[in-house]
């Protein structure tokens, strides 16, 4: 007991120091990224928990959060699949898949999908002051994105955790026309926007063994800059702090087979925009019901969320509502299976 203890206090000791290092950062100063896509959470249950997933049990969809708790997986296989009804029509669905060879003894290995589909074709134009209208229509084009990715987490001990995520991002935005820099007269050229860029997650997990209190830190999106055209640019990089634990537990210093509470919070620093602090409560009943709500403190839109969730035979459904401001609301549904 006395060394769990130790851990918990040293843990929580690195916890405020990165929380305070990241706190002073001046705020003002914030970086372009692209690829945008990729920070976006397509998964129900962690959407309906305010975006809290760094010190959460995810099985393979971990590897969108934080990969090191892809190795606390109990199940030989789980596969995982979410459809997030985006604002302005567009749609972020997102696939992974984890397997545990040997009850864990290599650790766990797992695949990742994320398609974007945005919609209806966006109609392009370019200015043309010759042309009666302005502009000359240029045609119809549809973007495109998507990332596939591997990712392999280990149990170190009893209680800690380390995972790696490794991606490959695709984004085609269409064609642009630009004034050539030759003297032929209205003379155009055509450049196709689009990029490919690798990326990678890095995360840890500790589980303390008091109250079962756990945390969790991850890197994700860690890149090279890209280029369109004349702009570069990192893919958004962030670093997130979380930790979890469940509040029955807490309060009655004995775990419930009837219910559990799990309350869990994050800070996550962004390059492109301040930081954000999520928290997030889970109440399930029974292991077969589960109804949480979250929030988003520093965010302009989505700042609450709610969920819900059913579990049994080893199908768990969850289905997360957010409502986005001017833009309405965004739905998502996410469908796991294990064995």
């Amino acid at each position: 007991m006395k060394n769990q203890i130790r851990r918990l206090c040293t843990l929580t000791i690195v916890s405020m120091i990165f929380i305070s290092t990241v706190g002073a950062q001046e705020r003002v100063k914030l970086a372009q990224t692209g690829f945008q896509f990729l920070s976006v959470v397509s998964d129900a249950e962690v959407s309906a928990l305010g975006g809290v997933a760094t010190s959460r049990q995810l099985g393979s969809s971990s590897l969108f959060f934080n990969p090191a708790t892809m190795a606390t997986l109990e199940d030989r296989i789980e596969i995982s699949a979410s459809m997030n009804q985006f604002i302005a029509g567009i749609k972020h669905n997102a696939f992974s898949a984890a397997f545990r060879p040997a009850q864990g003894k290599y650790g766990v290995l797992g695949v990742s999908v994320q398609n974007i589909d945005y919609g209806d074709k966006i109609y392009g134009t370019v200015v043309n002051p010759s042309d009666p209208k302005g502009y000359t229509d240029t045609g119809d084009f549809s973007p495109t994105a998507m990332a596939v990715g591997v990712g392999y987490a280990k149990k170190l001990s009893s209680f800690f955790a380390l995972g790696g995520h490794f991606k490959y991002a695709t984004q085609n935005l269409g064609n642009t026309v630009i004034p050539t820099v030759d003297d032929t007269l209205n003379a155009t050229k055509d450049i196709e926007n689009e990029l490919k860029a690798t990326a990678a997650d890095f995360g840890t997990y500790f589980e303390s063994g008091v109250r079962s209190i756990n945390f969790g830190m991850s890197v994700r999106n860690y890149s090279q800059e890209v280029k369109y055209v004349t702009e570069s640019f990192q893919l958004p990089l962030a670093f997130t702090l979380g930790v979890s634990g469940d509040l029955i537990e807490m309060i009655t210093g004995n775990a419930s087979s009837f219910q559990k509470a799990t309350l869990s919070a994050e800070m996550t620093h962004y390059r492109a925009h301040p930081e954000q602090i999520m928290i997030g409560l889970d109440y399930q009943l029974l292991e077969l019901f589960a109804f949480r709500a979250g929030y988003v403190a520093n965010n302009y839109e989505d700042d609450l969320s709610f969920g819900v969730g059913v579990k049994k035979f080893g199908l768990v459904a969850d289905y997360a509502y957010t409502p986005f401001g001017i833009f309405g609301n965004v739905q998502r549904i996410t469908i796991r299976f294990s064995l």
